[in-house]
């Protein structure tokens, strides 16, 4: 039989945990039960909502393509050595998730600009990137890139070191040990923080305004047209919101589908390291 104190804790965890999921729940809620089924699904089909599905989704997957590409060598540096600097390494990789969006579109703004630190070399050669598609694709790559690498980097440190000494004894080259060995050993963690790179990225809006415009067509993602849409067309930003939505959230099902997928997303960023 429980106790007073203890059914008073009970008591006060339930009622947390009911305003918590409250806080969750209720916006996405609203979202909902604001525009009828039929109706949202008309809205989905209009040209500016297709335009800019069809943009979200070329551009967050070539920046998830980039953070992949660019990324894994880096996870897999963090995972497996030890050097000096490391730890102001790791901080540079995780900066993007707590700098604000829209300082990482300045700074972006002043790198690649016509008289940025890189724009100027660009320019020399006839190559302008703000306020392009290419823009979009750089401001989403850089603020979707330490998700892949803090889950890739945790998969990699949770390959048991006997499996890489034995490919060692075989005389492996490194890369066959990584390809062969490590890579399929870690896949599904590498595949939760692609996949989760990409869907922030499906998501920016921050960096992306500011680094590259809002231009319908050729700048303008999901969520700056759910900000412009907002002001004009309630109807047309709620279909756009709950499409960002029922992705994402099914994004975070497929990834917790994943084996060993929840604890390396858990641990990665947040462990000693």
């Amino acid at each position: 039989m429980l106790s007073w104190r203890g059914l008073q804790w009970r008591l006060l965890t339930g009622v947390a945990a009911a305003l918590f999921f409250a806080l969750l729940v209720l916006p996405i809620v609203a979202l909902l039960v604001r525009v009828p089924l039929g109706t949202l699904v008309a809205r989905l089909g209009e040209p500016l909502v297709l335009q800019a599905l069809r943009l979200s989704l070329e551009t967050s997957l070539a920046a998830a393509a980039i953070v992949v590409s660019l990324g894994t060598p880096v996870a897999w540096l963090l995972a497996t050595r030890e050097f000096r600097g490391k730890r102001v390494l790791e901080a540079l990789v995780d900066l993007p998730m707590v700098l604000p969006p829209t300082v990482a579109g300045v700074g972006l703004l002043l790198a690649f600009g016509r008289t940025g630190l890189a724009g100027r070399g660009l320019s020399a050669f006839g190559i302008t990137i703000p306020f392009t598609t290419t823009a979009v694709v750089l401001a989403e790559a850089f603020i979707a890139a330490p998700f892949f690498v803090g889950a890739a980097a945790a998969g990699f440190r949770e390959v048991e070191r006997r499996y890489l000494d034995a490919a060692a004894t075989l005389r492996a080259s490194p890369a066959t040990v990584f390809f062969r060995v490590m890579l399929p050993l870690a896949l599904p963690s590498v595949l939760a923080g692609a996949t989760m790179s990409w869907a922030r990225a499906l998501g920016e809006f921050g960096a992306t305004i500011t680094f590259a415009g809002n231009l319908p067509g050729v700048t303008q993602t999901m969520p700056l047209a759910v900000y412009v849409a907002l002001q004009t067309d309630v109807e047309a930003a709620i279909a756009l919101s709950v499409l960002l939505v029922v992705l994402s959230f099914t994004v975070l099902l497929v990834v917790r589908a994943l084996p060993l997928a929840p604890a390396t997303l858990l641990r990665a960023g947040r462990e000693p390291r």
